[in-house]
C-alpha cells in the first residue's frame, strides 16, 4: 500500500554521524521496520523521538511559525 502524499512542505537537512550510527541505521533499514533506505529510517526515528518528547512534556505540541516566507 502506497503511503499518502506529504501535505507539508519539506526541507532538506544534512546530518553528520559516525560509521557505527550509519551501520545501525543500515541494519534497521534492512529489517524493514523504519524505512526503505537509511535516510527514511533516520527520518522516522527522529519523528518517533520527537513524538515521545512531546508526550513527556519536554516539547510543545505545536511550534510558532518561524519561517518568514510563510508569515
Amino acid at each position: 500500500m502506497a503511503r499518502p502524499k506529504n501535505t507539508l512542505d519539506t526541507i532538506q537537512i544534512t546530518v553528520s554521524t559516525t560509521q557505527q550510527v550509519r551501520d545501525l541505521l543500515e541494519l534497521l533499514t534492512e529489517q524493514g521496520l523504519y524505512g526503505k533506505n537509511v535516510a527514511e529510517t533516520a527520518h522516522n526515528l527522529v519523528k518517533e523521538k520527537l513524538r515521545e518528547l512531546i508526550e513527556r512534556g519536554h516539547l510543545p505540541r505545536s511550534t510558532p511559525n518561524t519561517n518568514p516566507s510563510q508569515g
